[in-house]
């Protein structure tokens, strides 16, 4: 999920409700049109902000990429602990008091507290967006500021982390968003779900216990999407709701936590922290999380603040309440929504390529704004008198605030900022198509290739990373967890001259010039692709972990290879590849794999083209070009530099030619002898990110690919 998860922590931080249980409310004022929006209130909690403050400091050190704490995105796990206990906590003590939950109240004052900063911080970073951030994603990004203002924005990652055409996409400023929407999607259904059992249970147990049975059921599925889905898993509300829930259960118990025996208080809060500093240190992105992995985190938390709720407190929690600690937990909240925006867009700001060092001076400059944003916004919005006392004001105060983002992001998305480019160039398809020699024609066009971006780039630049050939649109191409291909069939559907092609994505971008090809000759082109499934006969790893379901999809797609008796297997896979084990003679052994399966191919079949992979970007084209249009050289490899994996391509072409096979190198399609790869060949990009050949550019290789398939007799 994501190249490390993206960890952004938030908990609502009133400091009116971190309170000792136990002590008298405050008194009431005013008339009952006009009740204030706090509710009774006991003791300030100092040890909760200090649990705050920890929280926030693993969340931005593991954001500034520091190898300490890499796993200190479990502060995430603890912010949402917190946020149960203490929201809960003012619901209950409402309840009691008032044998009902003003939901009006509930929302304004969550209005107040979350909307104002998280209203600035929005719309400052789409101002820096504007100017800083990738010009092609900027349309994407405006999208995912309106995820983050309508609080959906973690379903929106879920969904887009399935999509393995944009894994290498860095993360989006906004991206950090995503844990306020799980939380107001928890409190969208929890102070209704406890006002229905405030009002039909009579025992404290059962009022706790729809909230109990909801909390088995997420984890349940935390525990079982993992595998399956780690970006669902990961951001989707119905894996992390059982967090805010453990919180919320414990706020139940705390009146009874308050008698805790003074020794059994202080070994709970330090084995919490113990937990809390054990996951932080001992996990990693290849952690699966949250799923068990997250028992330990959120009962850490729990311990913690249950060590804290007596009136003896214990030494661990006299630790946190010291002077800074309570201090930068009071600056938590605008330290996490600052933090991730300026880490984000700050290198570029500065022009500087980011490194731990930088993103530590980054982390610090967000903390003084979030320093300065407390003092300017927050405090004086969430207390002002007239606002906590007109709950209807201050909702439409609210949703003001919201309409703000959303109108801001819609308009600018509709008017992206603009990316140079220069004179025409000739159209690439049209070129290739009229030569007598397709590819004298190519290495012209590749040698003379401009060094900006052309006006008549097609297609745009923007929509360059957006093309989706049928086999991603049908949902032909297989995901990590997929070990069957579906029945993708294409081209004359009734021919009895079949053509598969077979390998992982880099096959799957060649499916354009193929599928043209299986409709001018009457070919029936069945494609059989999976993410990142090498030909190569060779357990490798892919998401942290072996990547059985591709040993599993290519027995499978082999025997219905075997089935299908093809005229011609086309097969291709790109260079990037770790295998699980450590290879003694890496190029023998790549061989061997790649030998394996072409003998299989070769013998299930007529003819067997082997395809290089392409030549690599020096990284994501696309994004580079969009910042420096008019310098497009500054963006490209070398001939040589190009080759992704010199060990891999060389196995590949051995064992092709060992086994008899046809063999096509592309790489004179994209490079010049001996000298540049561009991005741009006529009038047609030529990559869609930092490896895979754009959908147009594969699409305009066709007559070329055509000559190549000669010998095979499918062509004439």
């Amino acid at each position: 999920m994501c190249d490390p998860p993206l960890i952004t922590p938030y908990a609502e931080q009133e400091r009116d409700s971190i309170r000792q249980p136990g002590s008298s409310p405050p008194p009431e004022h005013g008339h009952r049109s006009r009740r204030p929006l706090h509710s009774p209130e006991p003791p300030l909690r100092k040890d909760i902000q200090g649990l705050r403050a920890l929280a926030v400091t693993l969340v931005v050190l593991a954001h500034a990429q520091l190898p300490f704490v890499s796993g200190g995105y479990i502060g995430v796990d603890v912010f949402f602990v917190i946020s149960g206990f203490l929201i809960t906590g003012g619901l209950i003590r409402e309840a009691e008091r008032s044998r009902s939950v003003s939901l009006r109240r509930f929302y304004a004052r969550r209005a107040l507290r979350i909307l104002p900063l998280a209203t600035l911080v929005a719309l400052t970073t789409m101002a820096g967006c504007w100017f800083f951030a990738s010009k092609i994603r900027f349309t994407e990004f405006m999208n995912d500021a309106l995820a983050g203002a309508l609080y959906f924005m973690n379903v929106d990652l879920a969904a887009s982390g399935t999509d393995y055409l944009r894994e290498g996409a860095a993360p989006s400023p906004f991206q950090h968003f995503w844990s306020l929407s799980v939380e107001e999607q928890f409190y969208l259904l929890w102070p209704v779900l406890l006002l229905v059992s405030w009002k039909c249970f009579r025992r404290p147990w059962l009022k706790a216990l729809p909230l109990g049975v909801l909390c088995l059921v997420s984890f349940a599925f935390s525990v079982g999407v993992g595998e399956a889905s780690p970006s669902w898993s990961y951001f989707g509300p119905h894996t992390r709701l059982w967090e805010l829930g453990a919180g919320s259960l414990l706020a139940f118990a705390a009146s009874a936590l308050a008698h805790l025996p003074r020794p059994l208080a202080e070994a709970a809060t330090w084995l919490g922290l113990a937990g809390i500093l054990a996951s932080a240190v001992l996990y990693d992105d290849r952690t699966p999380f949250p799923g068990y992995h997250a028992l330990v985190p959120v009962v850490g938390a729990a311990l913690v603040i249950a060590g804290g709720c007596g009136a003896s407190r214990p030494f661990a929690s006299r630790l946190l309440s010291v002077p800074p600690a309570t201090w930068l937990g009071g600056l938590s909240y605008g330290w996490y929504l600052w933090h991730w925006p300026v880490l984000m867009i700050g290198p570029s700001v500065l022009t500087r390529t980011p490194t731990p060092e930088l993103s530590l001076v980054l982390a610090l400059m967000a903390l003084l704004l979030a320093w300065v944003t407390l003092h300017l916004v927050e405090n004086p919005i969430r207390h002002r008198r007239s606002l906590r006392r007109r709950p209807a004001t201050a909702l439409a105060l609210g949703l003001g605030l919201s309409a703000t983002v959303v109108a801001g992001a819609l308009v600018a998305a509709s008017f992206p900022p603009a990316i140079s480019s220069t004179a025409r160039a000739p159209e690439l398809d049209r070129a290739l198509a009229a030569a007598d020699d397709p590819r004298t024609g190519l290495e012209e066009l590749v040698a003379g290739s401009a060094a900006s971006l052309p006006r008549n780039l097609s297609p745009r630049l923007t929509e360059t990373k957006e093309q989706r050939s049928a086999v991603y649109r049908d949902g032909c191409h297989v995901g990590y967890g997929g070990e069957k291909s579906p029945g993708c069939v294409y081209g004359d559907r009734t021919s009895d001259k079949v053509v598969v092609l077979f390998g992982d994505s880099h096959a799957a971008q060649w499916f354009p010039a193929l599928e043209s090809l299986s409709r001018k000759h009457g070919w029936k082109l069945v494609s059989l692709t999976k993410s990142s499934c090498k030909t190569a006969d060779v357990m490798i790893v892919a998401q942290n972990r072996p990547y059985k379901a591709c040993e599993n999809w290519r027995e499978d797609a082999l025997n219905r290879i075997g089935r299908l008796r093809p005229e011609l297997v086309v097969t291709s896979s790109s260079e990037a590849a770790t295998p699980v084990e450590r290879m003694a003679d890496p190029s023998a052994e790549w061989r061997a794999g790649y030998e394996r399966v072409y003998r299989q191919l070769a013998r299930r079949s007529e003819h067997l083209l082997v395809l290089l992979d392409n030549p690599w970007p020096r990284n994501d084209a696309v994004e580079c070009a969009a910042s420096r249009p008019l310098d497009l050289p500054a963006c490209e490899q070398s001939s040589r530099e190009a080759v992704k994996s010199p060990v891999l391509r060389e196995a590949s072409r051995r064992a092709a030619r060992h086994i008899k096979a046809l063999l096509l190198d592309p790489m004179p399609w994209f490079c010049a002898p001996g000298g540049r790869c561009p991005l741009v060949v006529g009038d047609t990009f030529v990559y869609r990110d930092e490896s895979h050949v754009a959908e147009s550019y594969a699409a305009a290789l066709t007559p070329l690919l055509e000559r190549e398939l000669r010998p095979t007799g499918l062509v004439d």
